[in-house]
């Protein structure tokens, strides 16, 4: 969706003319007192790596500590993240349109700085935030006309369905709304399937997907690999971190402590504190299968013509939270689709286990879910299911007929790294020294670009804001459960489908 997942092994740094979040302003300190350590090695370039190493740079505390990215970039061209990482791609949603208050708090926050867009070197400029307005909907029996957007008090919010979760949304943005009258005037219910087609400006017989929603003109759509491009260059514009081309094969540790990791030449690069931001490709490194689990989501792009493009120029980003389906408005005559699902799993032999849960326990999964990529497989395309979701998709929310059958120029399998409750894990490991984990994007990390790194510091630091308290902790787990399936009431598709099983499949 806005798959904000980090890329294999991630780089970043920082630069004076990005931009500055909000301070944290209620934190609970975490038990021990933390020292700043000499040396910090961060593992992955993509949203976490990145935006961390920058707000590192910011910090006085680690003003003394020498800070070194790694990650599978192309030493020749010397451009992180790597081409297949899950941050780099065409588009994604920006949006404070959460059914959780504290990421919709924070999504707020992040959205400040997408709007800036004055000069060349603000996050936004140059076409890489798009306000177009962002039309969420879901399918089932819709709630009475003028029903108070408050949730019944008797919700599980652990078993969301796809109306439960458009419909916090909603409450929640319009609690943000509440304190501001320019959003407020920009947020509007949509009780009926006639008012979702006119507010999806499609032309033609409009949108005809979902039965309730809402439109929020304040949301809107990055230019991903741009957005992470200019992040890049921020970074190096610091000075203050060291950007390493390699693929970590293993976390080196000494008795219970990481000491640094290992590259597939055999260089050995060592910290005081090892960051392993690696997005999906965690689970190649460290046990994670209490954690997270990688999954593979269908995006589909498609060549529009010029009228074509015409048409649709006005219309919002429109995701239907019951099927998980989404269509970015276009853009250069290109047209994206996709699902945001429970994805694909694809089980990966590995030649070198990972670190275990512990020093006194073996890896629980040696063949956990990695991503596969046209990197390594150059003819990797889509499964027919996917496909056939996002024909579907075409089918409700664009009115071009011509368009519905028309050949994808390109597919993509985007890799998220899936918690169970949709929550990043932002922590040290419980059970070895050295080591912090960011990950667990659940592919909606991307649009906190601005504002991610400072929370993560804010861990590093034993400071966690208040709010992400019991979210962002490692999860105590049982190793044998079975595979992790995100449940936050956004997710499409069917849960547990192998990718070599659906690949083997026909159209």
């Amino acid at each position: 969706m806005d798959s904000s997942s980090a890329s294999n092994q991630d780089t970043f740094s920082s630069s004076s003319t990005s931009f500055n979040s909000s301070p944290t302003t209620n934190t609970s300190s975490q038990t021990a007192p933390f020292s700043p350590p000499s040396s910090l090695l961060i593992i992955g370039s993509g949203v976490f790596g990145l935006s961390t190493a920058l707000a590192l740079t910011r910090r006085p505390q680690f003003s003394s500590c020498s800070i070194t990215v790694v990650d599978r970039s192309d030493a020749a061209s010397g451009v992180f993240p790597a081409a297949d990482a899950a941050s780099v791609d065409t588009s994604r949603i920006i949006r404070a349109d959460y059914a959780d208050s504290a990421y919709a708090a924070l999504g707020a926050q992040a959205q400040l700085q997408w709007r800036k867009q004055t000069h060349p070197a603000d996050l936004g400029a140059q076409g890489r935030y798009t306000e177009s307005g962002l039309l969420l909907v879901a399918d089932g029996p819709a709630p009475p006309p003028n029903t108070p957007p408050t949730p019944p008090a008797d919700l599980d919010k652990t078993k969301l369905t796809g109306m439960d979760y458009a419909r916090l949304s909603w409450t929640n943005v319009l609690s943000l709304a509440s304190q501001d009258p320019a959003l407020a005037r920009q947020i509007r219910e949509l009780p009926d399937a006639a008012s979702i087609s006119l507010a999806s400006r499609t032309g033609g017989r409009g949108s005809t997907s979902g039965t309730w929603g809402y439109i929020n003109e304040g949301s809107g759509w990055a230019d991903a690999g741009a957005s992470m491009a200019w992040l890049y260059e921020q970074v190096k514009q610091t000075g203050g971190v060291t950007f390493v081309a390699g693929t970590v094969t293993r976390l080196e540790r000494a008795a219970t402590k990481v000491t640094g990791a290992t590259l597939s030449d055999g260089r050995v690069l060592t910290a005081d504190l090892v960051v392993l931001a690696a997005g999906a490709w965690t689970a190649s490194l460290l046990d994670i299968s209490t954690q997270a689990v990688a999954t593979g989501q269908n995006l589909g792009y498609i060549d529009i013509t010029q009228e074509e493009q015409d048409q649709l120029s006005n219309m919002p980003v429109i995701l239907n939270l019951t099927s998980g389906l989404f269509v970015i408005p276009p853009r250069d005559r290109v047209l994206k689709v996709a699902r945001h699902a429970y994805g694909y799993l694809n089980p990966t032999p590995l030649p070198t286990a990972p670190l275990p849960l512990s020093p006194s326990t073996v890896t629980s999964n040696q063949s956990p879910s990695l991503p596969r990529t046209t990197v390594s497989d150059p003819t990797l395309a889509i499964p027919a299911e996917g496909q056939a979701a996002l024909r579907a998709c075409l089918r409700e929310m664009i009115p071009i007929p011509a368009i519905w059958d028309r050949p994808f120029s390109k597919t993509r399998l985007c890799w998220y790294s899936d918690t169970p409750t949709g929550d990043f894990v932002v922590d040290y490991h419980p059970e070895w020294q050295g080591l912090f984990v960011a990950f667990g994007d659940s592919g909606h990390a991307f649009k906190f670009l601005p504002v991610l790194g400072e929370k993560v510091v804010d861990c590093i630091t034993r400071q966690r804001p208040t709010e992400f308290e019991g979210k962002w902790k490692w999860k105590a787990g049982n190793p044998t459960s079975p595979s992790l399936v995100t449940e936050d009431g956004s997710r499409g598709g069917q849960a547990g489908l192998i990718l070599d099983e659906e690949l083997a499949k026909e159209l």
